[in-house]
């Protein structure tokens, strides 16, 4: 079966965009308990480009497969995980990379570069990151990891902030969330 990814962010309802986000199944990650533990040899760059062994992953359905395997744990560091290994991954700043952002309905909607589409809100914050010159926002995504918004998405994200107020914090699904450096 092929893949087909989701529809642009533009053209959705919050209803439409939740719909999609529903639809989407991973697998229970945070449930297995591996008993083989190792290196997988693997890093995300600070772009969101995949490696191994020093070549760039460049199938888009192999980065999504690895994608719906990681965890990151208490001390920070990001896992491949299946039921029989555990493998660590390199990675350079965060696993994703959000690289759309709409407002519906009271609610911000990210892609990634996944095509995984997140609500910001309560079980997804925002997250202010970086310093004063390098600021930088982060998106919680699922078991640990976080997505950084890229430039453009950082760009649609302010001018969100500026409608909604002074430009220092956004609202989404009923959260307000600060966004410059904590």
């Amino acid at each position: 079966m092929p893949y087909e990814p989701p529809p642009d962010l533009a053209g959705l309802s919050l209803a439409e965009i939740a719909e999609a986000v529903a639809a989407r199944r991973l697998p229970p990650v945070a449930i297995w308990q591996p008993r083989e533990i190792g290196e997988s040899d693997m890093r995300i760059a600070a772009d969101g480009s995949w490696w191994h062994e020093g070549s760039r992953i460049s199938r888009p359905a192999m980065v999504r497969a690895f994608a719906s395997l990681l965890i990151r744990d208490h001390a920070g560091r990001h896992w491949l995980v299946t039921p029989r290994q555990k493998l660590s991954i390199e990675v350079e700043d965060a696993a994703f990379m959000a690289v759309d952002c709409v407002e519906r309905d009271g609610a911000l909607a990210f892609r990634l570069n996944t095509d995984e589409i997140v609500i910001a809100g309560p079980a997804h914050p925002l997250i202010g990151g970086g310093d004063a010159d390098t600021p930088a926002i982060y998106l919680a995504v699922r078991n640990g990891c976080e997505a950084r918004l890229d430039r453009s998405t950082w760009l649609q994200l302010a001018e969100i902030a500026l409608a909604q107020g002074d430009g220092g914090a956004v609202m989404s699904a009923g959260e307000s969330f600060v966004l410059t450096p904590a």
